[in-house]
């Protein structure tokens, strides 16, 4: 990933923060066929020793499924928020008009070695708190118990359990960190202007950006 200095987030605790918020992980691994990309829902854990391992699953039926036991090299990318910046919100137009349009956007690179776990209790384990989590916002969170015990049972005979163990984490926060003061300020009001949930989520980032390089 094109990386500039300026745009790079490096403290773990944001980095964790956004796979959290931002579960659904894009996986790239490469197999004979060539490149093979899929989209899970995964769970952060840190272990006792201070080491970060991400948890998830997919179809059996999966090529993912019938990887090596010993691990196969994976990348995990996880998107938080982006948003679109118009020129017409910096300041500096009115002066140069040596503006261009851009987007602003986090993300997190994760590199690790990517192990399928064939067992329904660790499987059966690792979706009970998957559940949890997902559901924790519901008025009244659905809970594998509501499902009939046989139809539960075939469900996660269908799947395979995924691990894995992380060597790298490169976040990039681009958040507008390479405008002036002025401009920056001017992204943020612009942002905040358009109703957008996710266009206040990136204000906020921005606003982050220009308070952490002050």
């Amino acid at each position: 990933m094109y990386l500039p200095e300026a745009f790079a987030e490096n403290r773990p605790e944001a980095l964790h923060a956004l796979i959290r918020s931002n579960p659904l992980g894009a996986v790239v691994v490469h197999t004979d066929d060539g490149f093979d990309a899929n989209h899970l829902p995964f769970e952060l854990d840190i272990e006792p020793d201070g080491r970060v391992v991400l948890r998830g699953h997919c179809a059996r039926m999966n090529t993912m499924a019938s990887l090596s036991r010993d691990g196969t090299d994976a990348l995990v990318i996880f998107e938080g928020p982006s948003a679109y910046i118009s020129p017409n919100w910096y300041p500096s137009k009115q002066v140069t008009h040596e503006v261009v349009p851009t987007y602003n956007y986090a993300v997190v690179h994760v590199h690790g070695r990517l192990v399928p776990i064939d067992d329904p209790r660790w499987v059966r384990g690792l979706v009970a708190r998957l559940t949890r989590r997902m559901e924790q916002s519901q008025p009244t969170p659905w809970k594998m118990g509501d499902a009939p015990a046989d139809y539960l049972e075939q469900m996660i005979e269908k799947i395979v359990g995924i691990e894995i163990r992380v060597d790298r984490i490169i976040g990039k926060w681009k958040m507008s960190q390479n405008r002036t003061t002025d401009d920056r300020l001017g992204v943020v009001a612009g942002l905040s202007k358009t109703g957008n949930p996710v266009d206040a989520e990136v204000a906020a980032l921005v606003r982050d950006a220009i308070i952490k390089s002050s």
